[in-house]
């Protein structure tokens, strides 16, 4: 039987933290006077390349915390005050200047940083791979996280392929709109992972 309600938690938790929409105008500024073949390469190896690491967290992630003997219920209070330190700053515009500084820092081939690491498998991101499959223990839990991962990356995939459309379409005040509403969910997801961690440390009913 299919758990419907994790799968949408997790697909709008990662979507919400990875931010597809706000990605794309910085893929375009990024990749801005390459051509279109060039750009679709940089696209698809930078989101392999966040498939892959994102999915190795979530493979492993946990085995490596218990190892450094940190506790899946304080993982989640961190990861939670994490998300939610994510959330404010997409509140308040913070976010999107400081993925700017680091698209800044681009590379010859701006597909593995800044594109892969951090813009996609950032600090947020890696966090959320770990506490979902944490949540869901097991083999196919597992499955279900890296299927909605691979469904979200998915989704920026084919916003980095539009961004040319996109970010004209939305304007700087739309995806500044979206931003904040999306930070606004993230906001109280975060506060769930950490009543979560705090329930399994017998603090919270």
């Amino acid at each position: 039987m299919v758990d419907t309600a994790f799968l949408i938690t997790a697909y709008v938790t990662l979507f919400v933290v990875i931010d597809p929409i706000g990605l794309a105008p910085l893929f375009m500024a990024i990749t801005q006077g390459l051509d279109a073949a060039r750009r679709r390469s940089i696209a698809v190896r930078a989101c392999l390349t966040a498939i892959i690491i994102l999915s190795v967290f979530a493979a492993f992630g946990e085995a490596v915390l218990n190892f450094v003997g940190i506790s899946m219920a304080a993982f989640r209070v961190a990861g939670g005050v994490l998300l939610f330190l994510t959330a404010l700053e997409m509140l308040f515009e913070r976010r999107s200047k400081r993925r700017e500084d680091q698209a800044e820092d681009e590379s010859p081939d701006p597909s593995v940083f800044p594109l892969a690491i951090p813009l996609i498998a950032g600090p947020g991101s890696i966090a959320t791979v770990i506490l979902l499959s944490g949540q869901k223990p097991g083999a196919e839990g597992l499955f279900m996280v890296i299927g909605v991962m691979i469904a979200v990356v998915t989704v920026v995939l084919l916003l980095f392929l539009a961004s040319g459309l996109l970010a004209p379409a939305l304007g700087k005040t739309g995806i500044n709109v979206v931003t904040r509403l999306l930070g606004m969910l993230l906001a109280a997801l975060a506060a769930q992972f950490v009543l979560d961690g705090l329930r399994d440390f017998g603090f919270a009913s």
